[in-house]
């Protein structure tokens, strides 16, 4: 695990220096949290699929789900499923707005901060983008998650 604490840092004042990293609802719920730094929010996850068996540390990813609820809570919050579970994005309305895409049944991807990971992991918003237009999007998204965490370092 001293890999991934070397090639992992936080800028001073915790901002994550790397980009999102893709990642699954089941991997968050499965993750540890980082000794030392739980202020933070940094989760340590196993990778997704077969290749590497090293741990990846971050602490802002990028997921994509179908929307299940919005509600006024927090700011808005918007209840997700993706393949392998359902997860939280707090503070929705804070966001730019494009195209409204919050709606029951929609497919969107969100790039957020891990506010936490267990029982259920919840993210503080960033960025909410509609995907529902091409069904691409979501046959992919496993294959994009399994490739993408292969090649980090």
């Amino acid at each position: 695990m001293n890999a991934v604490n070397e090639s992992f840092a936080l800028s001073p004042g915790g901002a994550c220096q790397k980009p999102p990293v893709k990642v699954l609802s089941s991997q968050l719920r499965e993750s540890f949290p980082s000794s030392g730094q739980e202020s933070s929010h940094v989760c340590f996850i196993r990778r997704w699929g077969g290749g590497r068996s090293d741990q990846l540390g971050l602490n802002v990813v990028w997921m994509q789900g179908t929307v299940l609820d919005v509600t006024d809570e927090q700011h808005t919050t918007v209840r997700l499923q993706d393949e392998t579970g359902t997860f939280a994005v707090i503070g929705a309305r804070n966001v730019p707005k494009g195209q409204p895409c919050l709606f029951k049944g929609n497919y969107v991807m969100v790039i957020g901060s891990i506010q936490s990971c267990s029982p259920e992991p919840v993210l503080r918003a960033i960025k909410i983008t509609g995907l529902s237009e091409n069904p691409m999007h979501r046959r992919l998204w496993q294959l994009e998650v399994e490739d993408l965490q292969e090649i980090l370092p």
